[in-house]
């Protein structure tokens, strides 16, 4: 696997590089051909935090994770071992799509972990979509008390996705 690492607010030395890409480096196991792959790793600091994330987009499926923790070798550790995890968690669904599609680049040839109860929807809400502006989903969602507010702009009619961000901003996901 090839790796992009930078860090923000913090300098990327040589020992915590080989850090990542030892520890990151072992996800490479779990890919077909983990030489075509490239881990999109940032470091940065807010307050005493120390946060990684990584990003691994492969063909058809992007897997994410991030992590904090007041010392950067546990947050790359924490954020390593959330992405395998995620790949151990999720073999078999990914197995159901690598049979449909063969985009999957995917090794299969591991053992899955036991993740109790098959994932299903457990509720459906239909929602009115009338369309209002950025500032009214903002207030709208804040009074449900949501994460996230679905709704149509009003200004371009398209169906847009407003969340609340750990940094207590907001970002918006817009369709088109």
């Amino acid at each position: 696997m090839k790796f992009n690492i930078r860090g923000n607010k913090v300098e990327i030395t040589e020992p915590i590089r080989k850090y990542i890409e030892e520890k990151i480096g072992r996800l490479d196991k779990y890919f077909e051909n983990p030489d075509s792959l490239t881990a999109n790793v940032v470091v940065r600091i807010r307050g005493i935090d120390q946060i990684v994330e990584v990003t691994i987009p492969a063909k058809r499926m992007i897997l994410r994770g991030e992590e904090r923790n007041k010392d950067l070798y546990a947050a790359i550790d924490l954020v390593s071992d959330k992405i395998e995890r995620q790949i151990r968690k999720n073999k078999t669904r990914m197995q159901k799509k690598a049979t449909k599609s063969s985009m999957i680049d995917f090794n299969m040839n591991f053992e899955a972990e036991e993740s109790g109860p098959e994932e299903t929807v457990v509720k459906r809400k239909k929602i009115e979509m009338k369309p209002m502006s950025e500032e009214e989903a903002i207030l709208q969602m804040n009074l449900i008390g949501h994460e996230f507010f679905v709704f149509k702009d009003a200004d371009t009619g398209e169906v847009c996705i407003l969340y609340k961000r750990k940094d207590g901003g907001y970002g918006m996901i817009e369709t088109n």
